[in-house]
């Protein structure tokens, strides 16, 4: 697929960006040449390749779920401006 100039400067005024009426041609070229990359793609057999979360095969580390500190809730909500049955009040800021 091949962008012309009046492509690039609608996908620009939908974009909000500003382009250069000189650099207009350039990214024609450059986004006629990433959709064709695309098209490309699009037509490679991928029948048997698994989908791949991450392309280098590493695992994430995770620690022990465990618990670390104590329960500090009741000493929290005595010190809390205000609370009202077991809930912190915070003042109204959307109407």
């Amino acid at each position: 697929m091949s962008l012309t100039a009046n492509d690039v400067k609608k996908i620009a005024h939908l974009a909000r960006l500003g382009i250069a009426e000189q650099d207009v041609e350039h990214y024609a070229k450059d986004l006629s040449s990433v959709l064709e990359l695309m098209t490309q793609m699009g037509r490679l057999n991928t029948a048997g390749v698994t989908p791949m979360a991450h392309p280098l095969d590493q695992m994430q580390r995770l620690r022990e779920d465990a618990v670390t500190e104590t329960d500090q809730r009741d000493h929290f909500q005595t010190i809390a401006p205000q609370t009202e049955a077991g809930l912190y009040l915070v003042p109204k800021v959307i109407d």
